[in-house]
């Protein structure tokens, strides 16, 4: 694996363009645009203020930039950077911006949830919707772009309402069947829509497009709820991780559980399960002691899993399956149960069994999955990043001095990723052909 040099930045995390061109990336009130093979700049845009969110647009025509302590938007063409463009919401404030399917269209949702206001880039013109029930959750456009979803709560009752994206007209509203609506989920083929609960209640409601209530879903009661929900990518499977320290893996034909998913405190099956343990020499350095090399070693079953106290008297405990993601092509699922934090499960979907587990030495901090085929990235905070495939499970050093990786972020084309530290980054390059 290659590396470049590093890059600062600041606030939010430099972002790859769809079709793989570009990077963009904030410092302080500009935007530095470079190239993503050879790192070269290629646009410098500056805003009027520091930056604190950019996005792409799906068809990496523009980018834009959120200003949010001024509730102003700016818009970049990096084709023709003399095209600005610059939206100012004013006293409704900006808490969150995103861009419409269709890369013309810009969303922006005011404090405290007042409204949402989409803005056209070719007509200039604008819609409002009204009372959004959530800022960044709670509004999901359709895989095929052709509507969107936006949760409502009115007279203490949950509603989803249903926009087209041609015109932002209204098309249907309907309850939502919980008790308070976390966030929704579209299928990949948009055949159906699902809305789950906040964690004071495992509730988990199907829906069609047209608002029928399809089916509801509940694996128990009088306890902490939903952490997390992801759709495989055929839509055939929905993974939902909860705070019970399991991940059910619903049927999308029954909505029954196919496979409920443990992260016991010993691993002891199956015999096909490997256990990659991280170990690692350590050097004393000004004082402290900090990895100086790492490799996995495979460990034999039964395996012990270290397990983090959970403290009962403070808000937000890091406890249960908070992450869940699949393979590109749905073979594998990951999993993350925060009180388990130094550790990785990998399950193989074919057989609903694990696959693999990866011990780290640190909390791991950020995973993503190659979106090409099955390899996973792994960041934990430190000078080294890790992958894995079926064929195995390797430690690569990072060779820039005081660069510890954070996050991550692949590539559309999975040839090479962006690695994040606190204030830098750099962009790595894998072998052609492994």
């Amino acid at each position: 694996m290659d590396f470049s040099e590093t890059y600062r930045f600041s606030g939010p995390q430099p972002s790859c363009s769809p079709d793989g061109r570009y990077i963009a990336a904030a410092t302080e009130y500009r935007l530095i645009v470079r190239d993503c093979l050879s790192t070269q700049v290629v646009q410098i845009f500056s805003c009027i203020d520091k930056i604190s969110h950019i996005e792409w647009c799906p068809n990496s025509t523009y980018v834009l930039c959120g200003l949010v302590k001024r509730a102003i938007i700016q818009v970049w063409s990096v084709s023709e950077p003399e095209w600005t463009c610059k939206i100012d919401e004013g006293l409704a404030g900006a808490e969150a911006v995103r861009w419409s399917p269709d890369g013309l269209h810009v969303l922006v949702t005011a404090d405290f949830q007042i409204r949402i206001t989409i803005w056209s880039l070719t007509t200039k013109s604008f819609v409002y919707i009204s009372g959004p029930k959530h800022a960044i959750k709670g509004l999901k456009f359709s895989p095929d772009g052709k509507y969107m979803a936006v949760a409502e709560r009115k007279e203490c009752k949950d509603l989803i309402s249903m926009y087209t994206c041609n015109n932002w007209s209204l098309l249907k509203q309907f309850p939502a069947a919980t008790t308070d609506l976390e966030d929704l989920a579209w299928s990949p083929d948009c055949a159906c829509l699902v809305a789950w609960d906040t964690c004071l209640t495992y509730r988990l409601v199907v829906h069609s497009p047209e608002g029928e209530m399809l089916t509801a879903y509940s694996a128990y009661a009088d306890a902490l709820g939903i952490k997390a929900v992801q759709w495989s990518p055929s839509g055939q499977m929905l993974a939902v991780g909860s705070f019970d320290q399991e991940a059910r893996i619903l049927n999308h034909a029954t909505w029954n559980p196919l496979a409920q998913l443990g992260h016991p405190g010993t691993i002891t099956g199956p015999d096909t399960a490997v256990v990659y343990k991280e170990v690692g020499d350590k050097a004393i350095i000004a004082g402290h002691q900090k990895p100086r090399k790492s490799h996995y070693i495979v460990c034999e079953l039964p395996v012990k899993v270290v397990r983090q106290k959970v403290p009962l008297d403070k808000p937000n405990v890091r406890l249960g399956v908070g992450k869940l993601s699949w393979s590109h092509d749905g073979a594998f699922l990951v999993s993350y149960n925060e009180n388990m934090a130094t550790t990785l499960w990998i399950w193989d979907m074919s057989k609903l069994q694990l696959a693999a587990v990866l011990q780290q030495t640190s909390k791991v901090t950020d995973i993503a999955w190659d979106p090409k085929q099955s390899r996973l990235l792994m960041c934990t905070g430190s000078s080294i990043v890790y992958l894995w495939s079926p064929d195995g499970a390797s430690c690569v050093h990072v060779p820039l001095s005081g660069f510890e990786a954070c996050s991550s972020a692949w590539s559309p084309d999975g040839c090479s990723m962006i690695l994040s530290d606190k204030d830098a980054y750099c962009c790595a390059y894998l072998d052609q052909g492994k």
